[in-house]
């Protein structure tokens, strides 16, 4: 995957770190705004600021299932790859699981 570069200011929020552009290719394949509109709907928001925003842990679990061998602290590592040098939390295993449990299966449904 070729690697975008990426300017965050230091100090940056999480919702700066991980603004549309910043997780690599999913954020060109997959339009940030159609994930904020489908978070939207089925009533998952980001309610305060998260190291894991509501939007990153939906990119992360379609990485999860892109990189189905991987473990999670992998896919973490490649989803977040492209921000170089910028320090990029690094969330053990069962704040993954957790981030995960809190989206929900709703945003990642196929509509009926």
């Amino acid at each position: 995957m070729p690697q975008n570069s990426v300017s965050v200011r230091s100090g940056a929020t999480a919702l700066d770190l991980y603004a549309p552009g910043h997780l690599g290719e999913l954020t060109e394949i997959i339009d940030p705004e159609l994930v904020d509109a489908v978070l939207e709907d089925t009533g998952v928001r980001t309610q305060r600021l998260r190291l894991l925003p509501a939007r990153v842990v939906v990119y992360f679990v379609l990485a999860l299932a892109f990189f189905e061998r991987s473990s999670c602290q992998a896919v973490w590592a490649k989803l977040t790859a492209g921000l170089g040098s910028v320090p990029v939390a690094r969330p053990c295993p069962s704040s993954l699981a957790r981030a995960r449990r809190r989206l929900g299966s709703g945003p990642l449904k196929f509509p009926r």
